[in-house]
């Protein structure tokens, strides 16, 4: 799934997009938080389709699945 999202310095400054757009993960992520439908961005974006979207998901799920959280206590 994660194919469908790519990493170039070159396009949106480095930000991760749809593969072959200028559309940003964090856009599509951004609009289904504010209660945007899959159908709502396929309308928008005619260049995505629905895979495009479950892989912005997948991707940003992989994201935090390795970050690592410090916990600093506060003094």
């Amino acid at each position: 799934m994660t194919d469908r999202v790519e990493i170039n310095a070159g396009v949106m400054q480095g930000k991760p997009v749809i593969r072959g757009t200028r559309i940003p993960v964090e856009l599509l992520l951004r609009k289904l938080a504010e209660g945007a439908t899959i159908e709502d961005l396929l309308d928008a974006y005619p260049r995505l389709a629905a895979d495009d979207i479950r892989a912005a998901l997948t991707y940003a799920a992989d994201t935090i699945a390795h970050e690592t959280v410090l916990a600093l206590s506060a003094q």
